[in-house]
């Protein structure tokens, strides 16, 4: 419950990043500027955070160790993952984007397959868990039902702009996460592993921030605040905590899926969030649904995770005890 309580923190302070790309769009900010400026925001708070822990030296040295590596996943995990979820503010609210960013629950369980544990010199590769798979079913459902109202008022142009994004996200962010945790192996803690993929990173942003720069000019005063704010919210303290949590339970992809489904509990901060800030409408009653359909999901996946496994995990041993009396 820790680790699931630390997630759902997380997602109080990622639903900053909703409401404020949002907002930037409807100020007419570029997404090339929202995406870019919050990791050059992040990387001094980053840096200072981790050089107060002396940690700097074991990032270094692992970058150099394999930085083809680093700079593939992290751009995976952060350029794969911003990059469309900004594109996709321009073309709905906050909440709808993140609505349909609760696909990563999903994609997060289906990803399973493409990691392997070592067991005494063995490769074992890891297994789709089907209860998660089936929970994680429940939420998908819930982000169909809050698209549905949506298609009644926009274009199927938007509607495939907003969405598909989104999608491309919620797979990217799960892979880029889980692979640089095999990668670093334990080797680094959290603070390290998030500032050593921002570092990695930020080539690529430099490059979307001169194209942004070659057809959009420089950023308003009001986006480079906003960013910045997005910045630490959403890139140090939620990242960071949502990475401490799935690095707890990374070998348990049952109980990885469940810390995945906090993210669900965004939307609702969200929706309170743009509704007092922007004055957005309440959403319609079968969006409602929806998300309500969405926390039933995740709160399914923290009672399978830790109700249902932990009478799984007695009755084994009682069934072992028994045996050895035999």
């Amino acid at each position: 419950m820790k680790e699931i309580a630390l997630g759902v923190l997380a997602s109080l302070f990622f639903a900053v990043t909703f409401i404020l790309n949002h907002s930037m769009e409807l100020e007419g900010g570029s997404w090339l500027w929202s995406s870019s400026l919050r990791y050059f925001f992040m990387l001094p708070f980053l840096l200072v955070i981790v050089a107060s822990r002396r940690g700097l030296t074991a990032v270094a040295k692992e970058i150099k160790t394999q930085p083809k590596v680093w700079l593939l996943w992290s751009s995976v995990g952060f350029v794969l993952f911003y990059a469309p979820l900004t594109f996709a503010a321009a073309y709905g609210p906050g909440w709808l984007v993140s609505g349909t960013w609760q696909f990563t629950i999903v994609a997060g369980v289906l990803l399973a397959p493409f990691f392997v544990q070592y067991i005494d010199g063995k490769v074992i590769r890891q297994k789709i868990p089907l209860v998660s798979l089936l929970i994680s079913s429940i939420i998908l459902v819930g982000i169909i039902l809050i698209q549905i109202p949506s298609m009644k008022y926009v274009s199927l142009e938007s509607l495939l702009f907003g969405i598909f994004p989104v999608v491309i996200a919620a797979f990217a962010y799960p892979l880029g996460n889980r692979k640089m945790m095999d990668v670093c192996n334990g080797r680094l803690d959290t603070f390290q592993r998030v500032l050593g993929m921002t570092i990695a990173s930020i080539p690529v942003w430099i490059v979307i921030a001169i194209y942004a720069l070659a057809t959009v000019g420089l950023p308003s005063v009001s986006q480079m605040i906003q960013s910045l704010i997005v910045g630490i919210s959403s890139g140090v303290i939620a990242t960071v905590l949502f990475f401490i949590a799935t690095d707890r339970v990374h070998n348990d992809q049952g109980k990885l899926a469940a810390v995945e489904a906090t993210q669900s509990t965004e939307i609702l901060f969200v929706i309170v969030g743009e509704m007092l800030l922007l004055d957005v409408p309440l959403p319609k009653p079968l969006a409602l649904f929806g998300i309500a359909t969405i926390i039933v999901g995740m709160s399914l996946h923290s009672y399978y995770t830790t109700i249902l496994k932990k009478k799984s995990s007695v009755v084994l041993q009682t069934v072992t005890k028994d045996r050895i009396k035999e």
